[in-house]
């Protein structure tokens, strides 16, 4: 049943829109009734998973759905490993429930409380130089279309899957996500601190020897805090607090569970995580794996001498190249390079200034991440781009899942 409306805000409150209806569909046939009776009264439609996206990716004055109701596995497929989940389901729930079934995800980033579909659809992803984002473990979806049909997609149709992998919710409203899982495995973590030209030395090497590798640089002790990084000075291997890096390295292991102060052994899905808490509005770039390095330390400098009381770290990550045409690593092995503005302060020249300095490597943005893209420069980056726009015209021909922000950019 579609409710009255009313104000609506993101996890960190920078974005915010009045919307004339609510929805909350407990079923996938609810959800299409729900998006009939927009498309048929001309509104537009938007779904705000969890609200974790910095931009304004789900704002809408029309329709706006919560899949909060879809929630938990639909289906197990144990000899091909896949996995069919609600669209609303979040990723700590799934994990919980691979785990009960002795199975993992593949890979997963450092926060776990979004939204199965808009993590997965806005480019989310952990690190690994031969791990693809979360995206890319998608086999099969199910999207509700203007009109309240089922488009049903899997991997026999690639040219589709890769359209919609990274979509952020233009090619419809996802009902279902059918994922490739692996068997439940356990992972041995460890944390230490280095100096940041330490990091820059080992940076190869580590990405190399590693399933997982990133680090976190901070430009004075109060970064840190910033994050709720642990202090790891007992690890560290400089007597510096200022101007280094908290590292972290993850493997497979066959070893027992343990935790320590800066090494811990557990399943997959309790080892991805860290906590975070919403202070902080952030932009991310992939940024091509090459110039990772010369970003890093370009940004450094920004930092130091033009932003000093800019003091949020950088995380940098890896994430392998992937086919989804509008995702962030279409066929572009990349690092990931983050940094954040703090709330209530005026930071949009540094992220600008930030922003001036990665898009000269030809980098893309995290969709649910602050960015400075124009159309012209999403025809720029992404060599599908023309394909997608011409799908999602196909598909929505009157731009119903559209808002202002991705009309600008992709209608």
């Amino acid at each position: 049943m579609i409710e009255s409306g009313g104000h609506w805000r993101n996890w960190v409150g920078n974005q915010s829109c009045i919307v004339r209806h609510r929805g909350a569909p407990d079923s996938e046939a609810a959800l299409a009734q729900m998006v009939r009776e927009a498309t048929a009264s001309g509104i537009n439609v938007r779904c705000a998973g969890s609200g974790h996206s910095f931009t304004p990716v789900a704002l809408t004055s029309g329709l706006h759905l919560t899949l909060s109701g879809l929630q938990g596995i639909t289906n197990i497929d144990t000899a091909r490993k896949r996995v069919s989940v609600h669209a609303g389901t979040t990723i700590n729930t799934l994990g919980k429930a691979l785990k009960t079934n002795g199975l993992s995800m593949i890979n997963q980033g450092d926060i776990d409380s979004q939204a199965l579909a808009g993590a997965l659809t806005t480019g989310t992803h952990g690190t690994g130089s031969t791990l693809g984002n979360m995206a890319s473990q998608i086999v099969g979806m199910r999207l509700v279309q203007p009109d309240g049909s089922i488009l049903a997609i899997d991997d026999t149709q690639p040219d589709m899957l890769n359209a919609a992998r990274v979509s952020i919710g233009m090619l419809g409203v996802i009902s279902e996500i059918t994922l490739q899982v692996m068997d439940s495995y356990n992972l041995h973590e460890k944390l230490w601190r280095c100096s940041f030209d330490e990091c820059m030395e080992q940076h190869d090497d580590l990405a190399a020897q590693h399933r997982h590798f990133g680090f976190f640089w901070c430009p004075v002790p109060e970064s840190r805090h910033c994050y709720c990084l642990p202090d790891t000075a007992s690890v560290s291997t400089t007597t510096s607090l200022s101007d280094v890096c908290e590292m972290k390295t993850i493997d497979f292991t066959d070893a027992l569970p343990m935790e320590s102060e800066f090494e811990k052994i557990a399943y997959s899905s309790e080892i991805y995580p860290i906590e975070y808490v919403p202070n902080f509005h952030e932009l991310e770039y992939a940024v091509p794996v090459q110039y990772g390095k010369q970003a890093c330390m370009e940004v450094r400098k920004l930092m130091l001498e033009k932003h000093p009381t800019c003091i949020y770290p950088i995380e940098y990550r890896f994430t392998a190249g992937d086919g989804g045409w509008i995702s962030p690593f279409f066929e572009q092995d990349s690092i990931t390079l983050s940094v954040s503005g703090q709330p209530g302060t005026d930071y949009w020249n540094y992220l600008k200034d930030v922003d001036d300095i990665l898009r000269q490597f030809g980098s893309r943005p995290h969709w649910g991440k602050l960015h400075f893209l124009g159309a012209e420069d999403v025809d720029a980056l992404y060599p599908r781009a023309g394909d997608f726009k011409a799908l999602r015209a196909k598909l929505d021909p009157e731009g119903r899942f559209l808002n202002d922000h991705l009309k600008q950019l992709f209608g």
